[in-house]
């Protein structure tokens, strides 16, 4: 494009709201359990479950099921190509605001 203004480079999977915050708040945590995200995300389990699949489905995130005390707990943790689209992502929206795509 010649006016820098390219809506191309932003990657669907991440774009999401709560698909954003996930990887934002795994980047800076590089781990979270599922009941946190939850939380910091203001997020239903069905909703967010949902959003997990498709980062996961993508490789950005790995899903680890293991129990403590007898309970469920879910672990997730962003992948090396997690982190490789997150910086693209970021970097693509970057160059969208300062319209120098």
């Amino acid at each position: 494009m010649t006016d820098g203004f390219d809506i191309e480079g932003i990657d669907e999977v991440i774009h999401g709201r709560v698909r954003l915050g996930v990887m934002a708040y795994l980047s800076g945590a590089g781990s979270a359990d599922f009941n946190t995200l939850k939380a910091r995300l203001q997020a239903t389990d069905g909703n967010l479950s949902a959003h997990l699949r498709k980062l996961e489905d993508a490789g950005f995130v790995k899903v680890e099921k293991s129990f403590v005390n007898r309970k469920p707990l879910t672990t997730l943790t962003l992948t090396d190509a997690g982190r490789k689209a997150f910086g693209a992502y970021l970097d693509a929206i970057s160059k969208l605001v300062e319209g120098r795509g």
